[in-house]
């Protein structure tokens, strides 16, 4: 098991602030386990609800009743399943001297758990908890996590085929038990192919009636698929940065498959060997940097664009925060060179700095406020 604890501090500094905090990722990503590294550091306490257990979900019948007189820490796991309990939370943390904190557990975004965000306003803290990142298994299984992807039991798997028949696996309970579970009614078979052609789109602008006509579907279709993918976690859109700068600017997202283990195994890449001959190997290894950037980061969503013009000019990631306009490229080179669309990219949108993340060993200058760095030391070169 590896110990997160960054989450894990960052959890403890929420639960002092918020009676009710919420841990949210996909299913298998860690949540369950993370929580349990938070029992080991509370100072009380604590009560476990999984309210996938048959018996756990009979104690809820009455849940004002059963959650009403607990002290210290209260866990409820996988509450998506029950999402009526928001208004009981409501209640319980606005009790004078909050005898109770609430550390809730969802394999779904706020968007789709409507009452967490309606009924529960100021009283709730949202936590995403991704799968492994690099800084947590450490730089010499780069290659591995980008392969295998970060969720704990692909990565950690005793060889290459039992990790990806773990992934084969997750995606089809995902699309048969789980979505259900959420609410949906598209067969799962209709959104294994959809998210299977999805892969071929990994990185691309997203068009929307392109993806109808392959799929043979309205624009409208493919949106309900695609936003039910993003609200499960297992879709990533980065939305487009726009501003007046008189070029005609591309407003549409990029789409990426958040893990890119799940990309593998949907393209059927089974090997390095495999995905090294692949036409999307190098729009797979810029997603897999890009989310290390935004993790090294702690980038918010609503931090974190692309941006292009219709005249090619482009740059992968923009990050705003804190002030500044931090600009980054993602290029799977040793050596990577200044091009003009970064100089466009550093002069139009006055960027503070702009980093050229390699796939080389060293770190150096391409010129005025353009630094190529190496993946593999990137958490160390942002700190």
């Amino acid at each position: 098991m590896i110990y997160r604890s960054r989450h894990n501090k960052v959890l403890l500094d929420l639960l002092q602030q918020f009676p009710v905090v919420a841990i949210l990722g996909p299913r298998q990503v860690g949540k369950t386990t993370l929580a349990r590294q938070v029992t080991e550091s509370w100072d009380g306490p604590f009560h476990n609800f999984d309210l996938e257990d048959p018996d756990d979900l009979a104690r809820l019948d009455e849940p004002k009743l059963a959650l009403g007189s607990l002290r210290g820490l209260v866990i409820l796991d996988e509450v998506q399943r029950r999402p009526d309990l928001f208004r009981i939370l409501r209640v319980l943390a606005d009790r004078p001297g909050t005898p109770a904190r609430f550390l809730v557990l969802g394999s779904a975004s706020p968007e789709l758990l409507r009452q967490s965000s309606e009924t529960l306003a100021g009283r709730i803290a949202f936590h995403s908890l991704p799968g492994f990142a690099l800084d947590e298994v450490g730089t010499e299984a780069l290659d591995r996590l980008w392969l295998r992807g970060g969720f704990p039991r692909s990565f950690l798997a005793s060889t290459g085929a039992d990790s990806l028949r773990w992934r084969r696996e997750f995606i089809r309970t995902f699309l048969e038990r789980d979505l259900p579970q959420l609410g949906s009614r598209v067969p799962g078979t209709t959104l294994h192919r959809f998210w299977a052609m999805l892969a071929h789109y990994h990185g691309d602008v997203l068009n929307l009636a392109e993806l109808g006509r392959a799929f043979a579907v309205s624009h409208h279709t493919v949106r309900s698929y695609l936003d039910l993918l993003t609200a499960t976690f297992v879709v990533h859109q980065l939305p487009p940065w726009h501003e007046n700068l008189r070029k005609r600017q591309v407003k549409r997202p990029k789409v990426y498959l958040a893990d890119t283990g799940l990309l593998h195994a949907l393209l059927n890449l089974e090997d390095p060997v495999a995905l090294e001959r692949h036409p999307k190997i190098g729009a797979s290894w810029e997603g897999f940097a890009l989310s290390e950037v935004v993790r090294c980061l702690d980038a918010q969503r609503g931090e974190c664009w692309f941006w292009g013009t219709h005249q090619g000019a482009e740059l992968d990631l923009l990050v705003t925060s804190k002030g500044r306009r931090l600009g980054f490229e993602f290029k799977r080179t040793t050596a990577p060179r200044r091009t003009r669309s970064m100089a466009i990219a550093l002069a139009d949108l006055q960027l503070d700095e702009l980093v050229v993340v390699h796939a080389g060993e060293h770190a150096f200058l391409l010129g005025e406020r353009i630094r190529a760095v190496p993946l593999a030391v990137i958490a160390k070169e942002l700190a």
